[in-house]
């Protein structure tokens, strides 16, 4: 009986697993589809961000409920529901490119807005019921079938390295769907990954309806006991309050510095890193390192937090990001490095561009060996009708460079790694019986992920992609603060018990 046990928590263990890691791959799925639509509406940023806002927007009114799913209905249906919505979420944002191109719906400024983009945006913000209740699922989950204590912490942080991952993988997925961004670039471009991740939902789902979950904060049937009426409320703890605060500035840090840096990259215009060919791909590849570094940090942190304090390591590394940042914003652009082969190869991409156009690989051949305008001349209404110029063409060959302040910004990752759990641990130190109550807070100020990424875009319009990371070190400073004085708890007065 103690094996049969055993084995199911083992099987629930990996499900939630792999939940964590879905949580990611939706998420992260905002940004890079973002490079599509502000190349649509000619380059506007905060139009781009509009999917990652409407995303962690789902989460303002969807994460007390998702508590209160979790109590009536229990884990499993809860996580079947949040599987259900989130194939739905994904279904809606690929019909954004069969329906709606032609279709215009109202003005905004000088854009005018069409029916595809409304639909993508509906897709994005039903996508963050699915990724809210799937939170709400997995952290107490993971910890419960760890036992509580060390276990249930180390299965938490396993499950976040997992997260970390996916949140890798998906950027470079998609950048290499994209290649490089046009005005032309469509969502149909990525319906590949759209149709993988309604795939893992599908499938998933089928394998949760036959795990067996432990419920054990499911209200039974006829319990007519009264729900416990509180004196006090997280509200009153001022580390906790000013611990909410830092939780909605946190995401939002998380997600704007990657989220900014893969527009930038991705932005072939003298605003932009100027990478002129494949930028988008590598853009993604770039963002991917950043949530690599997240996976790394974690794992870190994992290892030293029984003898490093969760304070000190919140100060280390907001501390040492404002470095990184600050660094990045000097940085000239024209400082940089060469991109990789295995990102960018300048042979391969440039042929792979001749062939899609049609010319002969004998011909091909010979330009790779002298790449000159000369070579193409007796191509130029080949390459016209293509869409494509010369002097491009030329400028494939060469092994682009990215500027040195991208390297600067993906470090951040190692830093942002562990904020979330230092944030939470030491906002609900000492809250005892108000703990579950301040975790359904916690949840809703997620939607400081789309509020100050879409803040950061806004500013990247009117000033320029390096100057909006201005705001990331003011936020930064908060979290600084935050470990510094913010985190005492100063009203030890009040029963917990």
């Amino acid at each position: 009986m103690n094996q049969q046990k055993q084995n199911g928590n083992i099987i629930a263990i990996i499900t939630m697993f792999f939940l964590f890691a879905m949580i990611s791959f939706v998420t992260n799925l905002a940004a890079p589809f973002g490079t599509i639509w502000k190349n649509q509406y000619a380059g506007a940023n905060t139009l781009g961000m509009m999917g990652n806002m409407m995303n962690f927007l789902a989460y303002l009114f969807m994460g007390i409920p998702a508590g209160n799913m979790l109590v009536r209905i229990g884990y499993k249906k809860t996580a079947l529901t949040a599987i259900a919505v989130g194939f739905i979420g994904l279904l809606i944002q690929y019909s954004s490119s069969l329906f709606g191109a032609e279709t215009s719906v109202f003005s905004l400024g000088e854009y005018v807005i069409k029916l595809n983009f409304i639909i993508y945006l509906l897709g994005a913000f039903i996508c963050g019921f699915c990724v809210c209740m799937l939170n709400t699922v997995v952290n107490p989950m993971l910890n419960l079938l760890g036992g509580g204590g060390n276990k249930g912490n180390q299965l938490i942080q396993t499950g976040g390295a997992l997260n970390s991952l996916s949140g890798t993988l998906t950027p470079l997925f998609v950048g290499v769907l994209i290649g490089t961004v046009t005005p032309q670039t469509a969502m149909s471009d990525v319906a590949p990954l759209l149709f993988i991740a309604m795939g893992v939902f599908a499938f998933t789902f089928i394998v949760i309806s036959f795990v067996a979950i432990p419920e054990p904060h499911m209200r039974k049937k006829g319990d007519n006991t009264k729900k416990e009426k509180f004196a006090h409320s997280p509200w009153n703890f001022r580390h906790t309050v000013l611990g909410v605060i830092g939780i909605f500035i946190y995401v939002g840090i998380e997600i704007g510095i990657p989220g900014t840096l893969n527009f930038y990259l991705a932005d072939a215009s003298e605003k932009g890193a100027g990478i002129l060919m494949n930028g988008a791909a590598i853009g993604g590849a770039i963002a991917a390192i950043y949530w690599l570094l997240m996976l790394v940090g974690r794992l870190t942190s994992s290892i030293i937090s029984g003898k490093v304090s969760t304070r000190s390591q919140l100060i280390a590394v907001s501390a040492t990001a404002i470095i990184f940042v600050l660094i990045a914003i000097f940085t000239p652009k024209n400082v940089g490095i060469k991109v990789p082969t295995i990102v960018y190869d300048p042979i391969a991409k440039t042929t792979e561009i001749l062939q899609e156009a049609g010319m002969p690989s004998e011909q091909i051949s010979s330009f790779i060996s002298n790449p000159t305008e000369e070579a193409l001349a007796a191509h130029t209404e080949l390459l016209q009708t293509a869409n494509l110029d010369p002097a491009d063409v030329i400028k494939s060959m060469e092994t682009p460079r990215v500027p040195i302040s991208a390297l600067f910004l993906v470090l951040c990752g190692l830093c942002t790694s562990v904020m979330w759990g230092g944030i939470f641990n030491l906002a609900v130190e000492g809250l005892g019986k108000y703990t579950a109550q301040a975790s359904g807070i916690f949840m809703m100020m997620v939607v400081g992920g789309g509020i100050f990424p879409l803040l950061q875009q806004f500013i990247s319009d009117s000033l320029g992609y390096m100057q909006s990371y201005w705001l990331i070190i003011a936020m930064l400073a908060y979290l600084l603060y935050y470990g510094l004085i913010g985190c005492k708890n100063i009203n030890k007065d009040i029963p917990v018990d």
